[in-house]
């Protein structure tokens, strides 16, 4: 079984950033609109405080999570913006306070979390780790819509690994929510890293092969750039038609990110 304990920590430092960008804004700047549409600054701070807390009850009251799970079911396509919106109406010194309050609790309870446990999800199950791995992911990612609301510019680093790893190995389920067909063979994903390093998955003599940078791999993959402007390469046609779907986290995929008309 992996060790959680590195991605853990990452997902502890990931969040300190993200921490460190909204810890002394103004009402005003809360309130400034991210690329996301409709959602300001506190929306997206209240909806990973959202997920925090689904996670903390998958992990530790998989009940009251079944519960949530029939919510979302009953409402598909508002359940997400709801949860935001009820976080962003709170005032931002509680929305902070609750956000903090909230991946601590969390980041404890997948500590103590036993060897080998599986907890439940909207989409397949989780082990502590790829637990982990989701929510640094979601943090990085609205994270990064902070940061273009407040014109800042975090520079990448290396705990995209995580979110690289997960997004090759959401290839099927990416197909798959798209409605296309699966393919039989792996690929190979080679990526570099904002350290230089070249990140490899999958079989060095598969026919079909995606390369370019970890960055932008995690960009498309999170649906926050626009394949048109990220130097991502596809050999093969399984490869090029994934880099049209490719997605790391559960649900649908949403509304893509236009173009900017330059490529990274």
């Amino acid at each position: 079984m992996a060790d959680p304990t590195p991605v853990l920590d990452d997902l502890r430092a990931e969040s300190d950033e993200l921490d460190r960008l909204v810890a002394e804004l103004g009402p005003e700047q809360w309130a400034l609109p991210t690329p996301a549409a409709g959602w300001t600054v506190a929306h997206q701070i209240a909806h990973l405080t959202w997920t925090d807390h689904s996670s903390l009850l998958a992990v530790t009251d998989q009940e009251a999570f079944a519960r949530e799970v029939e919510k979302a079911l009953a409402e598909p396509g508002d359940f997400v913006d709801n949860g935001a919106e009820q976080g962003a109406a709170k005032p931002p010194v509680r929305l902070l306070g609750g956000w903090r309050a909230g991946r601590e609790a969390l980041q404890g309870a997948l500590r103590a979390a036993p060897e080998g446990a599986r907890f439940p999800w909207y989409g397949p199950p989780m082990s502590t780790a790829s637990m982990a791995t989701a929510r640094l992911m979601e943090t990085w990612a609205h994270g990064l819509d902070v940061a273009d609301a407040l014109g800042a510019a975090p520079a990448p680093t290396d705990r995209l690994r995580h979110i690289a790893r997960l997004g090759v190995r959401t290839r099927d389920y990416a197909f798959g929510v798209h409605g296309q067909p699966v393919p039989f063979e792996e690929f190979r994903v080679e990526l570099t890293s904002p350290s230089g390093e070249v990140w490899g998955y999958g079989p060095e003599d598969a026919d079909d092969r995606v390369t370019g940078p970890a960055l932008d791999f995690c960009l498309l993959v999170t649906r926050r750039a626009h394949r048109a402007d990220l130097a991502l390469h596809a050999e093969g046609p399984d490869a090029d038609r994934w880099l049209d779907v490719a997605q790391a986290f559960a649900g649908p995929p949403g509304a893509d990110r236009p173009p900017k008309g330059t490529a990274r």
